[in-house]
């Protein structure tokens, strides 16, 4: 079921890029996939309404990724319950709450090496002993390098330990369009007591309830729900409480009350062992050599290690093919088409936007109070920061030797105007488009 449950993620990500996260929160929620069988892709979603409303809308896109991704067609079955009991011959799918049951999210199958190590002990420390050593816990990284595997694997333990435990997980943006339509709807009652009476709460990329006011507010009175009636927080997010400029003082201080553990890409030695271990939990007879040239050229996350290995399974279980130099070499080329592996350097971003602005760099890294060049300082500072792995000293640095403070305060400074002026934002986004498309 592993390389089948790989290949819906495959799927989602394909489709984040042309739908909206709204949509595939609303309508993808309860769509669950079942089994690909030759050029059949099974899926079962229990909701009536929902399945006719992906059936009509929808199939088409999901047809696409999956071509996308195999480069051959597929017929797409949406299965009510009936259709899926008559196919497994078996109770239907586990759901969100029982979703920690999975195998892959565990210890056992998390590969630990010095890019993740903190997080990692981290993590085991709290599912042993929940709310007595680090809470909050929050564990932030670049996406795709473990942090959802940690976060199931804390749930595994706690639910092995008390099965009777009530483990909530959200995702940041998800927390958000469920207040908002709970509260829109007379039931905000009910979503308070979802989060409060929770032992364990786990929120994956909490960065999303930065600057949305009621939201971080009541995010706020959940938090202190929970720790003061000693139950365990689990956050993950994309940075430290420090770099998000626009969370509240009184959040970013709480999440700070406990263990920050940061997770990086990892070296060669952990991107080999993630192949290894990936490879043997599919079932997949893995040689030496291509489990090197996966490692050696695939760098960005583990998640892209990953999905290598299981396009490399697809390959050969669907199309029959060897798993030899060739096939890898596709795998990987697919894998990455559909991302951005390139990262510009400072100077390259600096570069551009001095040029957009038609100032000299040393104007924009220098002094001076004139309206274009601190636009442009501030811009530069922003897009740097977004685009690249420079942290904010390096990026002061850059700038004349300014403070960190002086940076943060840039980067809030466009945040903020991007969420005032759409004009503006449009040209932000103009310039970090330009900026990409120059490798």
């Amino acid at each position: 079921m592993n390389s089948v449950t790989d290949i819906w993620e495959n799927v989602l990500r394909q489709l984040r890029g042309t739908l909206s996260e709204t949509t595939i929160a609303t309508w993808f929620d309860e769509l669950r996939i079942v089994d690909i069988r030759g050029n059949t892709c099974y899926l079962h979603c229990a909701s009536d309404f929902k399945r006719g409303y992906l059936e009509s809308l929808f199939l088409n896109n999901i047809k696409a990724s999956l071509r996308d991704i195999f480069s051959v067609d597929f017929e797409v079955k949406i299965l009510d319950d009936a259709g899926l009991l008559e196919l497994q011959g078996g109770p239907a799918p586990r759901r969100q709450a029982d979703r920690f049951t999975y195998a892959e999210f565990t210890f056992e199958n998390f590969v630990v090496g010095p890019s993740n190590k903190l997080a990692h002990a981290a993590s085991m420390a709290v599912a042993e002993r929940p709310a007595q050593n680090y809470n909050p816990l929050l564990i932030y990284g670049d996406s795709g390098l473990g942090k959802t595997h940690l976060l199931y694997a804390i749930a595994n333990v706690i639910r092995r330990n008390d099965p009777a435990a009530k483990i909530v997980y959200i995702k940041g943006d998800e927390f958000i369009n469920e207040f908002i339509e709970l509260v829109r709807s007379g039931r905000g009652s009910e979503f308070r007591a979802k989060y409060r009476e929770a032992d364990l709460l786990l929120v994956d990329d909490v960065q999303f309830v930065a600057g949305k006011e009621q939201v971080q507010n009541e995010f706020f009175h959940t938090f202190n729900t929970l720790y003061e009636s000693g139950r365990q927080i689990v956050l993950t997010s994309d940075r430290p409480p420090s770099e998000m400029t626009l969370l509240d003082d009184r959040l970013r201080t709480r999440f700070e009350w406990g263990l920050l553990a940061d997770v990086t890409p990892p070296d060669f030695e952990t991107r080999l062992a993630i192949v290894k271990n990936k490879a043997a939990l599919l079932g997949m007879d893995l040689p030496d050599k291509i489990a090197v040239q996966i490692a050696q050229k695939v760098t960005a996350n583990v998640r892209q290690l990953e999905g290598t290995v299981n396009k490399v399974l697809a390959y050969k279980e669907l199309l029959d093919r060897d798993t030899d130099e060739a096939t890898v070499d596709r795998a990987m080329q697919d894998i990455l088409k559909g991302s951005n592996e390139y990262i510009p350097t400072p100077e390259a971003i600096l570069a551009y936007v001095s040029r957009y602005y038609q100032l000299e760099e040393s104007v924009v890294t220098g002094q001076q109070r004139v309206r274009s060049a601190v636009e442009a300082r501030q811009i530069a500072m922003y897009l740097i920061r977004v685009m690249t792995n420079l942290s904010q000293d390096n990026i002061g640095q850059l700038f004349g030797n300014r403070d960190h403070s002086t940076v943060i305060h840039s980067i809030r400074q466009v945040e903020q105007k991007m969420k005032k002026d759409p004009a503006f934002a449009e040209m932000v986004k103009e310039l970090k488009t330009n900026i990409t498309a120059k490798h």
